[in-house]
């Protein structure tokens, strides 16, 4: 090897399987090689790609940063270069390979350099030991699920609350059944329009997930399809978003009708302008001999289908608003005062319906946990009662297929006497809570309702004096939606705001006394 590369002076290297057998012979140039796609490699090993690059050095260099880094992204189970004399004489060989997570951070072992005939690596045993080494770490996390993550976050304003915008999402991903491994919070002037993270740190992320175990990489962001196929191409990992996970949660809480049609209907909206298809040889249906032109292609049959099927939801959304419509007359003729729930997801607005009107919906400590809005009767204690509905939980940066697939849902605040804000006060980020909340509000246009702020969760609130500060400056009502017993200035309250807001609106009743 080391004489042909000095006699054609390029750099010759070899890619040799575990049993030995040499796969591909690769010319480069004087200073680096270019290695072929090793796809067809991938299935020979759980974790790395079963071959070891031997390659010459022109220069008697060591391991340069592209050796490293071709050990890292195409998972080799080493690599090897060996400088090449003058006289074409082999001279030391330089060695590397990775390594599993450890608390140096490191990500590769560089070797000592020998003379070739002092190579003495029992091959086959040292890569035994290696990939037994990082399966041993893997089962130390005794993880049962199918995706394990790594988050990543670009931030590109140093004010913003990073950390809680991450940890916010590694609520999702649980949420949605997945084992986070790890985060990635990277800060730069702005994003790369390529790889989000920029190549150099998205190489580190590769290493990491190599490292970890992660087979999945989940950015908060909404990424473009370019950035997708970008990302999944330099990486070979799985790659998502902020808004699959977001989609991928709604998918499987929707229980009613309704919801499903609209999780669907958002859920193809965002797929359809990231339809690709990589398999050319299914790229025409029709032509040839006895066609009439080239055919429609396999992707533009995919998206004709995925509109028909936009289009016909969307018929199905109109019918149901229309019955929804009916409904609201029939409610209006009954004359009885609407309360609409509204929140940031989380924050308790099923547990407080439940404690208000002791019904029984559906209650569980995670984000989403309740999709269909569900409404029940409240009665007061003067003897009037009111219809009191909840809606789906708000998030920050809600995705807009989302928001316009329920639209004409959330659009039914429009009917609403009294908003009920209800906040997790518990959250250390509960104020921008409040302010993405008041954002989809605006937007749907109802901002200027009465509402009534409601501070819930205030048992985890260990600074009474603290939340007793809090609740003047926003004029809120703190209570504990699992204690009955707080709920009685709450419920006060809402009857004095209801009466309020009745007296200046156009209905020309008072409400109702409740039915004996």
């Amino acid at each position: 090897m080391t004489e042909l590369s000095r006699e054609i002076n390029r750099q010759v290297g070899l890619l040799i399987t575990r049993r030995g057998e040499v796969a591909y012979v690769i010319v480069g140039s004087y200073k680096d090689l270019f290695i072929p796609d090793l796809s067809g490699f991938r299935a020979s090993s759980v974790r790395f790609r079963g071959l070891r690059l031997l390659h010459t050095h022109l220069d008697r260099e060591g391991l340069t940063g592209d050796d490293l880094t071709d050990l890292a992204l195409l998972r080799l189970d080493l690599v090897s270069a060996v400088e090449a004399e003058p006289d074409g004489l082999p001279g030391l060989v330089h060695s590397a390979h990775l390594v599993p997570e450890n608390a140096e951070d490191r990500f590769w072992n560089t070797l000592e350099p020998v003379r070739p005939s002092a190579l003495d690596l029992d091959f086959p045993a040292f890569i035994r030991t290696l990939e037994g080494e990082f399966a041993r770490q893997e089962r130390t996390r005794k993880v049962d699920a199918k995706d394990r993550a790594l988050l990543v976050r670009v931030e590109t304003n140093p004010a913003f609350d990073s950390e809680g915008a991450l940890a916010e999402l590694r609520e999702l991903a649980v949420t949605s059944g997945v084992e986070v491994f790890d985060t990635v919070l990277q800060h730069r002037p702005q994003m790369d329009p390529k790889y989000v993270v920029g190549r150099g740190k998205l190489s580190e992320i590769v290493i990491k997930a190599l490292q970890i175990g992660a087979n999945l990489l989940v950015f908060d962001h909404e990424l473009t399809p370019a950035q997708i196929r970008s990302i999944t191409d330099f990486t070979e990992l799985r790659v998502i978003d902020r808004t699959q996970v977001i989609l991928d949660i709604f998918a499987h809480r929707a229980r009613s009708r309704e919801g499903k049609i609209q999780v669907e209907l958002a859920q193809l909206k965002y797929r359809l302008p990231r339809l690709v298809r990589r398999d050319t040889s299914l790229s025409r249906l029709a032509g040839g001999i006895g066609g009439t032109g080239p055919g429609e292609t396999k992707l533009e049959v995919d998206r004709r289908r995925v509109r028909e099927r936009i289009h016909r939801l969307e018929k199905e959304l109109k019918d149901i608003e229309q019955a929804r419509g009916q409904r609201r007359v029939k409610r209006g003729k009954a004359g009885l005062p609407v309360i609409s729930i509204v929140g940031y997801t989380n924050a308790g607005k099923s547990t407080l319906l439940n404690a208000l009107t002791k019904s029984r919906v559906f209650v569980e400590n995670r984000l989403f946990a309740t999709l269909d809005p569900k409404s029940a009767r409240l009665r007061f204690p003067r003897d009037t009662e009111a219809v009191i509905t909840d809606t789906v939980g708000f998030i920050r940066d809600l995705p807009p297929e989302l928001f316009a697939a329920f639209r004409s849902t959330l659009e039914e605040l429009n009917e609403a006497d009294v908003l009920l804000h209800v906040v997790d006060v518990s959250n250390p980020d509960f104020e921008s809570h409040i302010a993405a909340v008041e954002k989809v509000l605006s937007e749907i246009g109802v901002l200027h309702k009465p509402t009534l702020m409601i501070f819930n969760k205030e048992d985890c609130f260990p600074d009474k004096e603290m939340l007793a500060n809090l609740c003047r400056r926003f004029e809120a009502t703190a209570v504990s939606a699992l204690s009955p017993g707080t709920l009685s200035g709450l419920i006060e309250r809402l009857e004095t705001r209801l009466g309020d807001a009745w007296r200046s609106s156009p209905h020309t009743v008072s409400p109702p006394p409740c039915s004996q």
